[in-house]
This record gives structure tokens, sequence and C-alpha cells, in this order.
């Protein structure tokens, strides 16, 4: 990929600029150069751009118009606490799945706890009453059993818990088998026949009140068609509960709208932002909701990549490796999901002569690998790449697996960064072990 059209692809966040009258192209995150990164914050190291991710945000709210609705982020993504204050400030609410994500938001946006919906299929006691006592704004209850404990629960605690059935509308996804959450053989949800009868006996209980209706197909979703068929099928649910006597005012439409992780001009975004409001607002027209959001991938993913260093080039017969200071541990969607994600060397030199080869890391496994077969100037010891739209499920899947040391992450505001997470050590590594 050449660098005009790397610019025109990656803006705001990421773009290369010239170092220097003669100096080569060097990719920035906004105002700063990757390599004054590395050479400040060390490798693997996590860069996310604050600008990407407040015109992300600015740009769902601009589609939404005056359709009553709310954004919460979902925590999954990724939980770091600098973004999830930043996105608390946009006035983001959140969507958390256990109570260590509840604590999270606790200690980084402490105000936005009742924009909270909790969602997840195992809520403890503990969790619970860790919410109720929060005030989080929304149980999404995900089967019989959890409605019966967080009748018990609020009860216990003179409490009332606002719920939402998260019901399963049967409606497949085109997406990975691993992140398609909508259909009946999955463990997600209520069959949305069952609902009616769930919610009257909600509604008899003195801890629970009824107040919405909750769906998620899945997640890196590409094609709103998906969307539309289930917010059909959940508004003609709401219409039958409201005749019922209900009250619904949410209906959380979850997340799961996917990104392209090849590339993406800022245009297709904000088309893409507007064709997939107009699909879940138009089924719940004349319903008075608030329709609640859970995007984390499509708001976060762009706005973040991994900086890695080149440790090694290897050949075996016809088969080149750069091996890199990353791992699996550090991004494991690529080992995990085979996804991809464009892999671009820092510093452009447009003389290299270009190969083919795998970008793999250190950790003992066939499997990890951040790329395979791709084109790439050859590279020396030292050198620079960057593996790009790692922003979502990149840090908060890695792991001490080969008793690896987390990554340190920055946020860059134009000239500004900020430290999120320091890198790990081995002390850190060790300090809960027991001799």
């Amino acid at each position: 990929m050449n660098a005009a059209k790397f610019t025109v692809l990656r803006a705001p966040g990421f773009s290369y600029r010239k170092s220097g009258l003669s100096g080569p192209p060097t990719l920035c995150a906004e105002g700063i150069a990757l390599s004054d990164l590395a050479r400040s914050f060390g490798t693997p190291l996590y860069v996310y751009s604050a600008t990407t991710i407040e015109t992300r945000v600015h740009t769902f709210d601009r589609a939404f118009g005056r359709f009553p609705h709310l954004l919460c982020y979902a925590v999954k993504a990724n939980s770091s606490l600098g973004l999830l204050r930043l996105l608390g400030r946009l006035g983001c609410g959140f969507d958390i799945v256990s109570g260590g994500e509840l604590e999270r938001v606790l200690r980084a946006a402490p105000r936005a706890v009742s924009r909270v919906v909790f969602s997840g299929v195992g809520k403890t006691a503990e969790e619970m009453t860790a919410a109720l006592r929060a005030g989080v704004l929304l149980f999404n209850v995900e089967s019989e059993a959890e409605l019966d404990a967080l009748a018990a629960c609020a009860s216990r605690l003179k409490k009332e818990a606002r719920i939402a059935l998260r019901v399963n509308p049967n409606v497949p996804a085109k997406t990975h088998p691993h992140i398609s959450t909508g259909l009946r053989s999955h463990k997600f949800g209520v069959p949305i026949e069952e609902a009616p009868r769930l919610y009257a006996w909600a509604a008899r209980q003195r801890g629970l009140q009824v107040s919405g209706v909750s769906v998620h197909i899945g997640s890196q979703i590409t094609e709103v068609a998906p969307f539309g068929a289930a917010m059909k099928r959940v508004a003609n649910l709401v219409r039958s509960l409201q005749r019922d006597g209900h009250v619904i005012r949410y209906v959380d439409a979850g997340g799961g709208l996917g990104i392209p992780y090849r590339s993406e001009l800022p245009a297709t975004f904000a088309a893409s932002t507007a064709r997939y409001v107009r699909t879940v607002t138009r089924p719940l027209a004349g319903l008075n909701v608030r329709l609640l959001l859970e995007p984390g991938r499509v708001l976060i993913g762009p706005a973040g990549l991994l900086l890695t260093s080149v440790i090694y080039n290897k050949r075996n017969r016809k088969k080149n490796f750069v091996i890199v200071d990353a791992a699996m541990t550090d991004l494991l969607r690529p080992a995990l999901y085979h996804a991809y994600h464009e892999i671009v060397p820092v510093v452009r030199n447009p003389a290299a002569v270009e190969l083919t080869a795998d970008v793999v890391g250190p950790v003992c496994e066939s499997g990890d690998f951040l790329g395979r077969d791709r084109s790439l100037p050859r590279l020396d010891p030292g050198d620079l790449l960057a593996v790009l739209d790692a922003g979502a499920y990149g840090s908060v899947l890695s792991s001490n697996y080969n008793s690896r040391c987390r990554a340190a992450e920055v946020l860059v505001r134009g000239q500004r960064i900020q430290l999120l997470r320091r890198r790990e050590t081995l002390r850190d590594l060790l300090r809960h072990d027991v001799l």
C-alpha cells in the first residue's frame, strides 16, 4: 500500500508524514511519529487516537438526529480506564458483562453508572448486588433462572431492578461462528416466543420493573439486513407487550456492527453508520421507546494499532518469516479467528525490495502469527511494523502465556501523549504466585 493511499484511508488518526524535507514518510498517530513512541515506551505498544474515537461517537450521534438513543459502549471491546473516561465524557453509557467491568466504569466514569446496561449469561448474586447498589440503568436478563435470581436479590436489598429480556430472534448473522449469538443453538437469550410468559411473571415480582426488550445477534456483522430482520421481530414483540399492559421504555438493539479490516474511507464510515441507524430505527417508529445501542469494535477498533519491532528475518527454503516482538499473547484475533489485520512498515522506503512473508511472534505455537503471506519491504532487526485496526479485542484478550509481560498502552491527542497502561514487569507477573 503506498503512503498516499494510506493517508486517505486512515485519516484522521493514523497517516504517513514526511520527516523533514528529504526524510522518508513515517507513520504517525495524530501529531506524533510512531518511531518516537517506540523510543519512549518500547514495543510491543498499543497506540490509540483520541480524535478517531471522538469522530466516531459524534458520527453515530448525528446519524440518529432526534431519535431518542443512548450509545452504551461495549466495555468488553477495550476496558482501558483512560478510554472509558474519554467515552464517559463524550456522553456514552456502557454495556458491561461482569462485575469487574462495572468496577472499571465506577472508577473511570462514576457519573455514567446510571447509563450502564448489565448484559451477560452468568451474572452472579454478588455481581447483581453490586449493580443494584450502584444504580445501573438496566439489566439485560438472559434466562428464566437469572430472572428468578435477580428478583430474589432485588427483594433482599429492597431495591427494584429495571429489566429487559434478551430475546433470541433466531436470525442468522454472516460472521465468524464464535461471535454469532442470535440463533436458538447459541447460549444467549431466551426464545422470543417464550418472552410474553416471562414478562408476565416478572411484572408480578416486587423487585422487578419491566422496562425494555433486548436483542444482540452477533459481532463483526458488515451487512445491515440481519439487524433489520431482528428489529422487526423485536418491534412486533414490543407491540404485543404494550397491548398486554407492559410499559416498555427501552429497546436495546445490542452491538455487532463490523468494520472493514482491509481499508476504509472516512466517508464510508459515515454512510454505513447512517444506513445502519435507518435500519434499526425504522421498525421502532411509533413505539415511543428510547433505543440503546452497544457499539464496541466500530468505535474503538480503527482507533488503535499495535506497534511491534522486528527481531529476526528467517527463511525456510521458499518460506520467509519476519519474527517480531509482538505475539498472539498481545493480539489473539489472528490465531483465534484467523482474523485479518493490515500490517504496514512505520517508515516507508520506496526503494526497498518487497517480499512475501509471514509475520510471526516468539511464542512456541505454530498458531502464533499476526499475518500470513504479507507483501512487505525487506526489513532489518529493529525496524517497526504497525498492526492496524487493533483497538478492539486486542489488549483485552492479551495473556501471560509463555510468561510474557503484557504491552504498554498510550493515547494520543494531537501532540499530547497519555500513558494508559504501564508495561507489565516480571515482578508484576509473579506477584500472585505462592511458593
